[in-house]
């Protein structure tokens, strides 16, 4: 019996010394991967720690890789996971060290497909902590501002589709918040204020929502400057008021005529064309394509159900259902207008010198040759007929105005030749072709022999206008519900 367990020891023994002197992988039993590589260990057991949410232990994992084997081909994946981790555990904190995290790994690998990603994960990052417009905006901004990098710097990604979809929601939202405040200067009557932040707000973000509602009240605002000014007892100056009527006319019918050209299936598109209608300003028609484009826009847009209305109470994130989802969002913000330059072009207009920066000086070149001296005049030289300084001698001045000869009371002979550049009216019954009218010009726009008929086609699609019935087929069933605008 003590024999039988002797072999069995020694048998042990050598199966033990054959497995340690084998030459095959051995088996990782946290990421059940084969492999002799140390640094592929420890990178499975921080994956494995991570997919069971201890993140602490990930990082420490992920640590000891990067400073154990820094030559390692997981250290970009590693620098990548630790960022992760911070991310996916959450947290302001947290989620500032992801971020910290994720600007390190675009410094060291700018080049990797992973530097998108770790971009989009920096803006998604100020996504998540975005406030309702009424709010602190400052994680809407540097939402805005990160995924314009990830979309600027890393064009060719398949992440920018995504990208461009997030930075319209962002848009969205300080749209939202730019037209609070133009509304609150408005309600204030501080009209330069509002319609510097109504104007700047239309020329920034053109796929906002609620742009008509924005142009209308721009409108609005113009209107009150008018009316401001010819309740003005102070102002005697009537031709100065008129030239600052004329100013405020014209900036009202700029914001009405963008309404019916830009967005001609809004709610506001009807209010628009009474308000030029009582200002006796043309109304313009919209084009097919603008009507199309606007028709896309509204259709792409969903409407908040009432539980979510319920939940955007107690909800700090904003909602952005209204946010367009075709369109490109604006990538560089346009010169903003400040109240400062409404009230200066305001007063330009007043002094009637709008659009004037100051007197210009025409200078003399003095190395330009001058023309040759003319000769002096003659005593002998006969005098020019019917000048009216003729003096016995005098040289007749080429460049002199002269008097229209007098009718003369002899008509001309029946056989003199008739003038060739003589005007005369065409009979109205003659049928000589001579006295036919000539055809008119070719036109820049039409079709010449030649051009492609499909280019052409598309062309005159693009600005044909659109009628009255594809406008009010456009248009929606149901009405937001428009805010009522203050009279003023």
């Amino acid at each position: 019996m003590s024999r039988r367990y002797s072999f069995i020891a020694v048998l042990g023994t050598l199966l033990l010394i054959t497995a340690a002197c084998t030459n095959k992988k051995s088996v990782n039993p946290l990421a059940n991967i084969g492999s002799k590589q140390p640094d592929k260990v420890l990178f499975d057991k921080a994956m494995d720690a991570m997919r069971h949410n201890r993140f602490d232990v990930a990082r420490i994992t992920l640590q000891t890789l990067i400073n154990t084997y820094p030559d390692s081909e997981f250290i970009a994946r590693a620098k990548l996971a630790v960022g992760d981790s911070w991310y996916a555990e959450g947290g302001a904190a947290s989620l500032a060290q992801a971020e910290q995290e994720y600007k390190d790994f675009i410094t060291f690998f700018p080049n990797m497909p992973e530097a998108a990603e770790a971009q989009l994960k920096i803006a998604n990052i100020q996504y998540q902590q975005m406030e309702k417009p009424d709010r602190d905006y400052t994680h809407a901004k540097r939402a805005e501002d990160e995924y314009r990098n990830l979309i600027l710097q890393f064009p060719d990604s398949k992440l920018v589709p995504e990208a461009k979809q997030r930075l319209l929601q962002v848009q969205e939202v300080l749209a939202d918040r730019e037209f609070g405040i133009g509304r609150f200067y408005y309600l204030r009557q501080s009209y330069p204020a509002s319609i510097a932040r109504l104007t700047s707000l239309v020329e920034k973000y053109p796929l906002y929502s609620k742009a008509d509602e924005a142009l209308y009240l721009l409108g609005q605002n113009y209107e009150a400057e008018i009316a401001r000014v010819r309740s003005d007892p102070n102002s005697k100056n009537e031709a100065a008021k008129g030239r600052m009527i004329e100013e405020f006319t014209k900036g009202a019918a700029d914001a009405y005529s963008r309404i019916l050209t830009r967005y001609p299936i809004m709610d506001r598109s009807d209010d628009a064309k009474k308000r030029l209608a009582a200002l006796h300003q043309p109304i313009p028609r919209p084009t097919k394509a603008a009507v199309a484009q606007n028709r896309a826009e509204d259709a792409s847009r969903r409407e908040t159900g009432t539980i979510g209305k319920l939940m955007s109470v107690v909800r700090k994130n904003p909602d952005v259902a209204q946010a367009t989802k075709v369109g490109d969002p604006t990538l560089v913000d346009p010169t903003p207008m400040s109240a400062t330059q409404v009230v200066q072009e305001a007063t330009r207009a007043a002094m009637g010198t709008s659009g004037e920066k100051g007197i210009t000086v025409e200078t003399v070149d003095g190395s330009a040759t001058p023309p040759p001296n003319e000769p002096a005049p003659r005593s002998d030289t006969p005098a020019a007929a019917g000048s009216a300084f003729s003096q016995p001698g005098a040289v007749a001045d080429p460049n002199e105005l002269k008097p229209a000869a007098a009718p003369s009371a002899n008509p001309p002979a029946q056989n003199a030749a008739p003038d060739p550049n003589e005007l005369k009216p065409n009979p109205p019954d003659s049928q000589s072709t001579s006295n036919q009218a000539l055809p008119p010009p070719p036109q820049v726009n039409e079709l010449q022999q030649g051009q492609s008929s499909s280019s052409a086609s598309a062309d005159a699609s693009s600005t044909a206008q659109a009628t009255d019935e594809e406008i009010s087929s456009s248009k929606k069933k149901k009405k937001r519900g428009l805010k009522k605008v203050v009279p003023f």
